[in-house]
């Protein structure tokens, strides 16, 4: 038992240098902000394809998440609310799943009423491109497609979501 409080503390004192590391990461493959974010294809919930140069022109928020993330779940309400409100002003909610299957993923997004797009990233490949370590994390990527904001962690609160795309959306 005392081993165990011992660990836990460990992990505690260090949880800080992860969550530095994990922007650091980012930084490292040159996925930061004022930078155009790569593009990339992946498979749509339908069995499609989508890129997200097809949204060149749009504000868009771009999730990395998976279904057994808290914060992730936690935040889907809101940013479904979120493009429910601002998609006819030009925003874009892509979700980015990671390491899961069309079908799982396809029930969480029936279990919540999601209505914005959403594409399966199975091998974790665009993640690595863009420098996810920790779920959910978003950026929010302009009108040309730069990079404007990278948030590690979540939830995202509406008012957190709004704040950062209404100044893009004019």
């Amino acid at each position: 038992m005392k081993r165990w409080g011992v660990i836990l503390g460990i992990v505690m004192a260090l949880m800080p240098l992860l969550v530095v590391g994990c922007a650091g990461q980012a930084d490292d493959v040159g996925i930061v902000k004022g930078k155009v974010a790569p593009d990339f294809s992946l498979p749509t919930l339908d069995g499609g394809a989508d890129n997200l140069r097809n949204y060149r022109g749009r504000v868009v928020v771009l999730n990395f998440w998976a279904t057994w993330c808290g914060p992730c779940r936690a935040e889907v309400p809101d940013l479904q609310a979120v493009y429910a409100e601002l998609r006819e002003r030009g925003l874009v909610v892509l979700g980015v799943n990671q390491g899961e299957s069309r079908d799982k993923v396809k029930s969480f997004v029936r279990e919540f009423g999601v209505s914005f797009p959403i594409v399966t990233d199975e091998a974790g490949t665009v993640g690595r491109t863009f420098g996810v370590r920790a779920f959910p994390t978003t950026f929010i990527i302009d009108k040309k497609g730069v990079i404007q904001e990278v948030i590690v962690g979540g939830p995202l609160s509406r008012t957190m979501i709004r704040r950062q795309v209404e100044g893009l959306l004019k």
